[in-house]
Order: C-alpha cells, then structure tokens, then sequence
C-alpha cells in the first residue's frame, strides 16, 4: 500500500477538491465496541452460535441487513436480527464509541482552508446525527448524509449522492469534479468511484489492504491525512 508521496495516481488536483465526504465508522471515530456487541446480541437472539473472528472483522462498514442476509437467513430471522440490533444500539451502542485522536483538528484545518465538510455513511443518518452531535463534532459539517431507516437509500453511492445533493450538488455518473472521499473501508472507495470520485483510504479504520487498490492514496495516521489535505489546499 502507497502513500502520497510515492503513488503517482495520486495527483494533487484529486486531494485538493472543494468538497470532502468523511465516512463515520472507522473514519471520524472507533465504533468497533458498540457494533461488534450489537451484533453478537442479534444473532444471540435469533439462535445463532457465537461469531467466528473474521465475521467479527468484516462487519463494521457495509450496512447491518446485508452482512446479516449474506449469512444464508431466512428473511424474517434476517428482520428478527436487525431488529435486535438496533434495540441494544438505540439504547447503549450507538455511545460505546470514541473519537479517533487528532480528528477535530483534521476536521478544523480542513474547514478552515475553505472547504465544505460532509458525512457520508451507511449508518442510520439518525444514529450519524446522535453521535457527531455527542461528540460535538457534528457543527463542521453542512451536511451529514446517511442510510435510511426504511432500506431505501443503503448503498454508499446512494448515500454519496444524497450528502451531495443537500451541499446542492448534483453527482453525475463517472465524472463528479471537486468531491473527495475519505473512508477505512473498499465500498467507500467504490462507492465513490461509482460517481468519478476520487478517494482517501485511511488504514487506521476497520478495512483489509487490499481494498484500497482503487484509493487515489492511502492515509497511515490521522495526522498523515491532515498533512495530505494540508498540502494539497
């Protein structure tokens, strides 16, 4: 995996766009207790036996009803399961989470160089709102975009299009200009290039290496990506 300063896909016009999307989980902050303990009471509930170490790793970043369909569920074990996930998180998950150190002062020397600051996550866009405003985080934003509750806007190109469309931006197919994306995890990173958006992976955050192969560049720390930003301002 390349930094900045050794790949040469990472072209200074990419990181100096306008616009910066930041994903929520694994991104902005560790939300790893909260999900994972979710996740085990859900299929606790509906009778599953304790998830193995590679579920556990995988299942921060893509939204919950899909990583609990792909387990081979009927669908209404698959409705019992979300449900039960979302009680223990409405009540007690959603704040066993914590900001990653140096986050704000990325978020504040971005702001401050002129940029407009959005969230895009396959979270719940209630949950994203409750814990950046928790966490005081929530003012640097224009927008903070996430999934609906309804299942109707889940995918992260879906969701990057609706953050952009409230920044009043309109993404166009394979060539949206000014917008970067930074996320931990490889459908932030195609979410993005759906739309021609280049991206920031960040290795700090809950994916494998090998997804960001299609990043623009990677970020190793929170301070790396604030000097990437930096730079390119």
């Amino acid at each position: 995996m390349t930094s900045l300063s050794t790949s040469p896909s990472s072209a200074p016009s990419a990181l100096s766009a306008p616009i910066v999307l930041f994903d929520l989980d694994g991104t902005l902050t560790d939300s790893a207790p909260g999900i994972h303990a979710g996740f085990r009471h859900a299929l606790a509930t509906i009778g599953q036996p304790e998830p193995t170490d590679e579920m556990i790793d995988a299942v921060i970043g893509p939204p919950m009803i899909d990583t609990f369909r792909s387990m081979g569920l009927d669908e209404d074990v698959v409705q019992q399961a979300i449900a039960a996930y979302f009680e223990r998180y409405d009540s007690v998950g959603w704040a066993e989470n914590a900001v990653f150190d140096g986050i704000e002062k990325v978020l504040i020397d971005a702001r401050d160089s002129g940029r407009r600051l959005a969230v895009a996550t396959s979270k719940s866009e209630r949950f994203a709102i409750r814990i950046l405003e928790h966490f005081e985080l929530a003012h640097y934003f224009e927008f903070i975009g996430g999934a609906s509750d309804d299942g109707s806007r889940r995918a992260k190109s879906d969701v990057i299009a609706h953050s952009l469309r409230n920044l009043g931006v309109a993404a166009a197919e394979g060539a949206t200009p000014d917008v970067l994306m930074v996320g931990d995890r490889d459908h932030d990173v195609l979410g993005a290039a759906h739309w021609g958006i280049p991206a920031v992976f960040v290795e700090w955050g809950y994916g494998f290496p090998a997804e960001a192969e299609r990043a623009h560049t990677t970020a190793e720390t929170v301070a790396h990506l604030g000097k990437l930003l930096d730079a390119a301002a």
